[in-house]
């Protein structure tokens, strides 16, 4: 059986823009859905998703037959956590909440094996190496991992230059929503003083020679984002498509239907 070759990866350090959608649904079956829309990558999300390891095994089984990569965010920075991550099948991993150099190094060193890291090893039951029949996994899967991190405060965006400098770190995301209530402006990550950060972080982030990664469903914010740097960005949330999608569709029917009935009501006088 081949090597899982990571393509993802490979994009990321050739510059390519990677344009992707968020998996909030913990849903396979939309997951699989989504897979064939047309994404360069999709993110199943651990952290506030009600995802477990299961789920998100169901939905990497999902969109494995598609030409979309998974991106699985962890929970946490959690060496447990990712070793099982990995175990189902993960190689590109965005870690939460990563405020510095050190973290970063822990969070890289949980995707390795010995003796680069301490990722435990038991590829004779793991889907990750197809229960032992990629030839050499074990030998082979270190390079094929891809590790991004989140800056989400102040305190993160100071250490860009040192998270980026840690060995294994591929790429870097910004986090618009907790990096807002950081500074003080509680769900609103558009202030003036937010979206300065943001942009002068991921400038800082491509001049280290790292990936720029970021969340935007507004089409005019995502490209800005994508003009100031931005490789690997996220331009929706698949419950948010949804949502608005639907409201949209009920209004246009509910408006529509109001406006016939007050139009039959005027011809009646």
């Amino acid at each position: 059986m081949e090597f899982p070759r990571n393509t993802f990866r490979q994009a990321l350090l050739a510059g390519e823009q990677q344009i992707g959608l968020w998996l909030g649904l913990a849903s396979a079956y939309t997951a699989e859905l989504l897979a064939g829309a047309g994404f360069d990558w999709l993110l199943i999300d651990g952290e506030h998703a009600p995802n477990n390891v299961p789920s998100i095994l169901a939905q990497l089984q999902a969109v494995a037959p598609y030409p979309v990569r998974p991106v699985v965010r962890a929970a946490w920075n959690d060496a447990v956590q990712i070793k099982q991550l990995l175990d189902i099948g993960a190689q590109n991993l965005l870690v939460p909440m990563v405020q510095d150099a050190n973290q970063a190094a822990a969070a890289v060193a949980a995707t390795r094996y010995p003796p680069q890291g301490i990722r435990g090893v038991a590829s004779s039951i793991v889907r990750a190496s197809r229960w032992n029949r990629v030839p050499d996994y074990i030998h082979r899967a270190n390079d094929e991992m891809c590790v991004l991190v989140q800056v989400e405060t102040r305190a993160a965006l100071a250490n860009i230059e040192a998270i980026a400098a840690v060995d294994g770190v591929d790429g870097i995301f910004i986090g618009p929503a907790d990096l807002a209530a950081d500074f003080g402006h509680l769900g609103n990550p558009g202030h003036p003083d937010v979206q300065r950060a943001i942009d002068d972080g991921l400038r800082r982030i491509r001049a280290a020679g790292k990936a720029a990664g970021i969340l935007s469903s507004d089409e005019k914010q995502a490209r800005h984002y994508m003009a100031q740097g931005s490789t690997f960005t996220a331009v929706g949330v698949d419950a948010a498509v949804l949502a608005r999608s639907a409201q949209a569709l009920a209004a246009q029917f509910k408006d529509g239907a109001s406006a016939a009935a007050a139009d039959r009501r005027d011809k009646a006088y």
